[in-house]
């Protein structure tokens, strides 16, 4: 399973600030038949959920504690967690140890397809380093499971992202992209666990979020079916500038009911 981020300039603090998170825009959905099945298949698995319109209006846990200065709250300190395939742990990327392995499952054709980051690995060294030299609103990470990297995670904070210009965001919304890496990891559900332990981890260690979301382009139906299996809910299609996606959200009102 594959997914890709929009790579546009981030939102500015007055961009971010001009966003509402009360806006009630309405997205046109303009979703192709194979999407349509998968959609109304997986409403008939969870039914209908009252309490999703409620959902968005959840405040964080009582009690929970203050968000730190670090605008993801320092993904390097999260830890392992215990997933079905193994203990799964979030490393952030260092260029120098991680580079080469990055860019070689970039160059993957069912990778390249939507991330379009194949080529040199200065084209992937460029994508890192835009995230590394930057205010620490997005996250570049390995996935290491047991002892092994295998896959590539994007964590950022999608109310300062442009994709907030195109959805309802609300404050501290956190993002999610994730690439397999290996070939052998990918159509088997993996990615549907991994997603769901990232998911919690956010919503663990972010007290300050109340949804993570995810915007994977509209013909990448197998990702669309790992959120959807992961307790993603799909929201709506928006139309990005380099493609049109499927916006995806997992609210910490449902965690424990899908």
């Amino acid at each position: 399973m594959t997914d890709t981020r929009d790579r546009r300039q981030p939102l500015s603090r007055e961009e971010h600030d001009a966003v509402s998170p009360d806006s009630e825009d309405t997205l046109e959905l303009r979703l192709p038949d194979e999407l349509i099945a998968l959609l109304e298949k997986e409403s008939e698995r969870t039914g209908d959920n009252p309490d999703r319109d409620h959902a968005a209006e959840t405040a964080p846990p009582a009690g929970a504690p203050p968000a730190g200065d670090d605008l993801i709250d320092q993904v390097a300190d999260w830890g392992p967690t215990a997933t079905p395939a193994g203990v799964f742990h979030l490393v952030p990327v260092r260029i120098e140890r991680d580079l080469s392995l990055v860019s070689r499952w970039m160059n993957a054709p069912a990778v390249a397809e939507f991330w379009e980051l194949a080529g040199p690995q200065s084209v992937t060294e460029e994508h890192l380093l835009a995230q590394l030299a930057g205010d620490g609103r997005s996250v570049p990470c390995l996935g290491v499971l047991g002892d092994t990297p295998m896959s590539y995670w994007e964590i950022y904070r999608a109310d300062l992202d442009p994709l907030a210009r195109h959805y309802p965001a609300r404050p501290h919304d956190t993002g999610i992209h994730l690439l397999m890496g290996g070939a052998a990891d990918r159509g088997r559900g993996l990615g549907s666990t991994l997603l769901r332990a990232v998911a919690d981890l956010v919503l663990d260690k972010r007290f300050s979020c109340t949804r993570v979301v995810a915007e994977p382009d509209l013909g990448n139906i197998a990702s669309i079916a790992a959120f959807l299996s992961a307790g993603f809910g799909f929201a709506a299609e928006v139309d990005l500038p380099t493609k049109q996606a499927a916006l995806m959200i997992r609210d910490r009102h449902l965690r424990h009911v899908l």
